[in-house]
């Protein structure tokens, strides 16, 4: 296999297995209709809680998760196979992956707004990363309430964390700290309606009730 084919591969399988948003699935599996026309309009998992309910909603999560792990074991694979570096494999799944679900080719290209592929990403890229943004995230919410403000505060912390642990671990800094600040980047970029809301005071918290004794 060369090099170009190899590319070409992991970049296809990535994006397509990106582009299996599992909010769109489960919702038209469970109510039969297309989360996109309920709240935010966003296929992700937090839409789909509030929408449809928690076994979707979870079921969503899981699904974004793993897609995202998955392809990053095969982008690795692909490159491992043509004697490439797998780590580069991963990088390149990663992205494209990423882009697969925020614009899905199955579903007109309007997708989820990318933090549980984002966590299913770090996972296999870097576990310590993943724990480090997954912790702010939920500092975030433990303090607000607010699901759309602990992602953003996640991304943002995605470059800077992956930063401070290549220079704890003496491995590569530029490639890395770049592609985490892209992947962040993206993931804030997808929640522009959600920080207008957070700058007007409108967006919705999350609020766990309490049963009323009979």
């Amino acid at each position: 296999m060369n090099v170009w084919l190899a590319v070409l591969l992991t970049a296809l399988e990535a994006y397509l297995l990106g582009s299996l948003c599992f909010g769109i699935i489960f919702t038209r599996l469970f109510i039969h209709k297309d989360i996109r026309e309920f709240g935010s309009g966003s296929a992700g998992m937090t839409n789909v809680l509030r929408a449809v309910g928690a076994v979707p909603g979870a079921l969503t999560g899981l699904g974004d998760f793993v897609k995202g792990a998955a392809a990053i074991i095969l982008g690795r694979f692909i490159f491992s196979s043509a004697f490439l570096d797998p780590y580069l494999g991963g990088y390149l799944a990663a992205l494209c992956a990423l882009l697969g679900h925020l614009f899905p080719l199955y579903f007109g290209f309007k997708g989820g707004k990318g933090v549980m592929i984002t966590a299913g990403i770090l996972l296999v890229l870097n576990p310590w990363l993943l724990l480090i943004v997954g912790l702010v995230f939920i500092a975030v919410f433990a303090a607000s309430r607010i699901v759309s403000l602990s992602s953003i505060s996640a991304a943002a912390s995605l470059p800077l964390a992956n930063l401070a642990l290549a220079f704890m671990t003496d491995s590569e800094k530029l490639f890395s700290t770049l592609f985490a600040l892209v992947m962040g980047a993206l993931v804030i970029y997808m929640h522009r309606s959600n920080i207008r809301r957070l700058r007007a005071g409108e967006e919705k918290k999350i609020v766990i009730k309490k049963k009323e004794s009979e």
